[in-house]
């Protein structure tokens, strides 16, 4: 028995030594282009490899042979060819330059259809490939579906979420399928991609292919890592001005017409173009794929450090033409979720799942010119506005306000968006706080308004210096607040003394508000829907001085409710955006909102006063008209009449 186990290994061994052949020193779309076979199982154009058909792969393959590139990152659409990037990958290293490959898809189900389907059918296909990996019913070959050896080196698939494959052996290759479909965790042991890679710190020439589609905006692995490479995009040139961009969904312009047939509505499309972004010329399918295209870096800097990064959508792929995609886009849009699937799957987008919210640039898009006052200075506050009040947030390295102006029903302009960086712990940024809260905001005629109160965040780490700093300046109106959390927690409510202490001893008492801030988010969401000027519109200003951009908005849209059950109950919750970390511009909001409800102004009283005033005067801090009796509590002797 020993000696047929001996003959059966040498004859393994002596059919690998009569088929070696030297590298031939190609790249992988020049190996693709000589030996890959494409199989008529896995594709519709069953036959020799043609780069021709897909020019947009080539650079993306040959970076796998470049000595200088450690990591290389393709997200892409579907139908663009991305599975046979990798499997171009695996046989020219099989038949090139072997080493050990951990090819890793979602689980393990993935990975033996994987098996099945696309490896078998490719070193069956590939003359090259047929004599060095066995089929794994070869008595011989000691391969299986998971495992496929080959000289020189093994090929390995294994599914995301198993720990002991992704943390055993050593492997020169790495090859990730569709990360955004894997585990968050492989097992207890951690984010599966860094367990792979840990994987490869013993080779010098390793190479990490990871491959996907896009997911969820913020949310998305694959996305992250096409940031932190070289961010190319596949550009082609406009026809008429030269210029080069990526085709994109945002830029294609289409004809259609509906059609209802009872409940259900038809589509017909009647042409479809690419604007150009430059000089705004309509070119069509047919032009644009005639054009020179090439990758364009965002961040070339990145190759640096080894790291390659591709960006491709359906736009390109020569198997779906772009009236396919503008039908799939109007059978898709009125569902949310199979919106979601089309802009993963064919325009190669990630899906930001935010509601009924608008986003940031329509956001962008709404803001307002003020105007200007007649030499020329920016009008400060448009008309309507009666009330101001300002949020401070409060961070370890900085303050961030944000000035409202308050007409009647609610109805908000936004004045003014800053930053002022410095530890709250010192005076300095309580004093530049102070050139903000002192400031008298004029309209254009003249006459000005100046801040009627001002809410602080006290939570954090700097609760007692923003108890001291309040207290100094209670006389401006410039108060604490505390946010509480959870369904039915009122907005506001009447204050209560807090002590300030200063090495665990008490010198002083001041207010601290408590105030709902779920109801608040609430309210602000709900106003931002309101499309027209009036009751609970908000406005937004231009200029970029006001601080109202792009990183403003992104803030302001932070955050969604969503339902969760626990222990049998149903809860409404906020949570962040996926891609949504910063959320200080919705706080700020939150607090000048709740500060407007504290004092409650009249605002007809407000409004007749400022009519009355003479010009270059200006209104002052209104009272809290509504409440107008002195009211105090047994407890903190509490007054509302300031």
């Amino acid at each position: 028995m020993k000696r047929i186990k001996r003959r059966r290994v040498d004859l393994a061994f002596s059919r690998a030594f009569e088929n070696y052949r030297p590298p031939e020193n190609l790249t992988v779309s020049q190996w693709a282009a000589r030996y890959r076979v494409l199989s008529r199982e896995s594709s519709a154009e069953a036959g020799p490899w043609r780069n021709e058909r897909t020019p947009y792969l080539v650079e993306p393959m040959d970076a796998i042979t470049d000595p200088t590139v450690r990591h290389i990152t393709v997200v892409a659409s579907s139908q663009v060819g991305k599975s046979e990037l990798e499997l171009n990958a695996i046989g020219y290293i099989i038949d090139q330059d072997p080493g050990s490959i951990l090819y890793i898809q979602p689980n393990l189900d993935d990975a033996k259809k994987f098996s099945r389907l696309r490896i078998s059918p490719m070193a069956r296909d590939c003359v090259r490939l047929r004599t060095k990996v066995a089929e794994v019913k070869s008595r011989d070959s000691g391969n299986t579906i998971l495992q496929k050896t080959f000289p020189g080196g093994m090929l390995t698939i294994v599914g995301s979420q198993s720990p002991s494959a992704l943390a055993s052996t050593p492997a020169r290759y790495i090859i990730g399928d569709e990360r955004d479909r894997w585990a968050l965790s492989a097992g207890t042991e951690g984010d599966p991609w860094a367990l792979a890679e840990a994987r490869t710190t013993t080779f010098y020439n390793a190479k990490l292919i990871d491959v996907s589609t896009p997911t969820i905006k913020g949310a998305s692995a694959i996305e992250k890592s096409f940031y932190a490479g070289t961010r190319e995009r596949w550009c082609s040139q406009c026809p008429h001005c030269g210029k080069w961009h990526n085709i994109v969904f945002d830029d294609i312009k289409f004809d259609f017409e509906s059609i209802k047939q009872g409940r259900l509505t038809e589509y017909v499309v009647k042409s479809v173009g690419w604007a150009c972004p430059s000089c705004g010329c309509l070119s069509s399918e047919a032009e644009m794929r005639a054009q020179p295209a090439r990758w364009i870096a965002q961040n070339p800097d990145a190759r640096q450090r080894g790291h390659r990064s591709f960006w491709l959508n359906a736009f390109a792929s020569p198997w779906k033409s772009w009236t396919d995609i503008v039908y799939a886009f109007l059978a898709a849009h009125k569902d949310p979720q199979k919106l979601k699937v089309v802009f993963n799957t064919l325009l190669g987008e990630c899906w930001e799942d935010r509601g009924e919210l608008d986003d940031e640039d329509t956001m962008l898009a709404r803001r307002e010119d003020y105007g200007t006052q007649a030499d020329g200075i920016p009008v400060e506050l448009p008309e309507g506005v009666l009330v101001l009040t300002c949020g401070v947030d409060t961070q370890d390295d900085r303050l961030e306000y944000e000035v409202v102006g308050w007409g009647h029903y609610y109805e908000s302009w936004g004045i003014k968006k800053g930053i002022i960086m410095g530890d709250p712990n010192d005076d300095a940024p309580w004093k530049r706080l102070d050139d903000v809260i002192d400031h008298v905001y004029t309209f254009a005629n003249g006459k000005g308004l100046k801040i009627s109160i001002t809410f602080v965040d006290s939570g954090g780490h700097k609760t007692q210096s923003v108890y001291k700093q309040c207290k100094v300046r209670a006389n401006r109106r410039v108060f604490a607040i505390k946010g509480v959390g959870g369904d039915g927690v009122p907005f506001t409510r009447p204050p209560s003394k807090v002590k300030i202490t200063t090495n665990h001893r008490a010198i002083d008492t001041t207010w601290l508000y408590s105030i709902g801030v779920d109801s608040g988010k609430a309210d602000i969401m709900s106003n931002i829907k309101v499309q027209e000027a009036g009751p609970k519109y908000c406005h937004f200003p231009l200029g970029e001085q006001r601080g109202y951009d792009a990183a403003f908005f992104t803030g302001l849209l932070s955050e969604r409710m969503i339902m969760k059950v626990s222990n049998g109950r149903t809860r409404w919750v906020w949570e962040k955006l996926p891609g949504h970390e910063r959320n200080e511009a919705l706080d700020c909001r939150n607090y000048a909102a709740a500060a407007l409800r504290v004092i409650d102004p009249d605002m007809d009283a407000v409004e007749q006063r400022l009519r009355d005033a003479p010009a270059h005067q200006q209104e002052k801090r209104p009272t809290a008209e509504r409440v107008r009796k002195r009211r105090t509590t047994k407890q903190n002797s509490y007054t509302d009449d300031w």
